[in-house]
C-alpha cells in the first residue's frame, strides 16, 4: 500500500525513470536513455518501490517484468507525464488548432444571439477543441471577476473604467421600438402615445432602471412598466397578445422580428449608447486571452451589435 505522506513528498524525477524502464523493461538501456548509472537507476526504483507499496518490477533473465498493478497503473502516469510535457512544452503559447482551453465571456444575453453564432463557426474552423462559455456580467463586479479569473473578457455596454480594467470602445447604437404587426399604433406612434402606453421591460436584475429607462430620465421622461422580464423572447412572445411595446436596441429587434411583429422608429431622440471590449491588463501579454480578443473584435466588425 501506497504511503500518502510519501507520496506528497515523492520527487517526480522517479516518474520519469519509471516510465523509460517500463518502455525497455532493462535496466541498463534505461540508465544509458537517462544518462544515469545503474546503480541511479536501481535506486529511484527502490525509493519509487518504497513510497508506492509495490515492488513495480520483477526480473527475468535480463528483462525487468512489470507486476500487474504496474501494468495497470504506469499508462495513467505516462499519459499523464506526456500531458504535462506537451503542457510546459507550450508555456507563455497558444495553439488554436489544438487547445482545449475553455474561454469564459461575460456579456448580457441579449448580445448572445449576434456574437455566439458567428464566434462559435470561427471556433469551429480555428480552434475545434476550444470551448466557449457564455456567462452573467454583473458590472458592478466587473473589475473584480476580470482579476479573479472568473471571466477572461466581458462585452457591455460603455461605461467609465479605470486600471487595471482595460476597454476598448466599439462603436454606438440606438433603440426602436417593437410591437405586433397589427398594433393601432404601428403608424400613429408620437412621443405622447408612447409615454401613455404600456411597456414590457427586460432586465436580469430583480429592481432597477434599464438602459434605456435611464436615458429617459436624464430628459424628464417617464413611461409605464407594468411587465418586467429576464430575457427578449419572453418579451417578443408576450407582444404578440398584447397592446404593449418595447423599446430594444435595433439589433436586438432585427433578430426577434417575425411576421407577427414588427419595428417602429422611437418618437423622440435618446443618446445612443456605447459597447466595449473589457479585459484586465493582467492578461494583455497572455498569448491565448489576446487571441480570443482579436477574434472577439472580428466577429465584431463583421456583426451589426454596434450598429444603430
Amino acid at each position: 500500500m501506497s504511503d500518502p505522506k510519501r507520496i506528497q513528498q515523492l520527487d517526480l524525477n522517479l516518474l520519469k525513470v519509471f516510465q523509460t524502464l517500463y518502455v525497455e523493461q532493462n535496466m541498463s538501456r534505461t540508465a544509458d536513455i537517462l544518462h544515469l548509472t545503474p546503480s541511479a537507476v536501481s535506486h529511484a526504483m527502490k525509493r519509487l518501490r518504497e513510497s508506492l507499496g509495490d515492488p513495480l518490477f520483477q526480473r527475468s533473465r535480463n528483462r525487468m517484468v512489470p507486476t500487474a498493478t504496474c501494468n495497470r497503473m504506469a499508462p495513467l502516469i505516462i499519459d499523464n507525464l506526456t500531458r504535462l510535457q506537451q503542457i510546459l512544452q507550450q508555456w507563455g503559447e497558444f495553439e488554436p488548432t489544438i487547445s482545449e482551453h475553455v474561454f469564459r465571456i461575460g456579456m448580457h444575453d441579449a448580445l448572445e444571439p449576434s456574437i455566439l453564432p458567428k464566434l462559435c463557426e470561427i471556433m469551429s474552423r480555428r480552434a475545434p477543441n476550444v470551448g466557449i462559455a457564455s456567462v452573467k456580467i454583473d458590472r458592478s463586479k466587473l473589475s473584480r471577476d476580470l482579476g479573479a479569473g472568473h471571466i477572461d473578457v466581458a462585452l457591455d455596454v460603455s461605461i467609465p473604467v479605470q486600471r487595471p480594467v482595460r476597454q476598448q470602445k466599439l462603436g454606438s447604437g440606438g433603440f426602436k421600438v417593437l410591437m405586433r404587426t397589427r398594433h393601432p399604433l404601428r403608424n400613429a406612434l408620437d412621443k405622447k402615445a408612447y409615454l401613455q402606453s404600456q411597456h414590457i421591460s427586460v432586465s436580469n436584475r430583480p429592481q432597477g432602471m434599464t438602459m434605456e429607462d435611464t436615458f429617459f430620465r436624464q430628459q424628464g421622461l417617464e413611461r409605464k412598466t407594468n411587465v418586467r422580464c429576464q430575457n427578449y423572447y419572453a418579451a417578443a412572445k408576450i407582444l404578440k397578445s398584447s397592446q404593449q411595446i418595447l423599446t430594444v436596441t435595433t439589433r436586438m429587434a432585427e433578430q426577434l422580428i417575425d411576421d407577427d411583429l414588427c419595428i417602429v422608429d422611437l418618437p423622440f431622440s435618446i443618446p445612443s449608447f456605447g459597447t466595449s471590449l473589457y479585459w484586465h491588463e493582467h492578461s494583455e501579454q497572455d498569448a491565448a486571452l489576446a487571441w480570443l480578443r482579436s477574434q472577439l473584435l472580428e466577429v465584431l466588425a463583421h456583426s451589426q451589435v454596434t450598429s444603430a
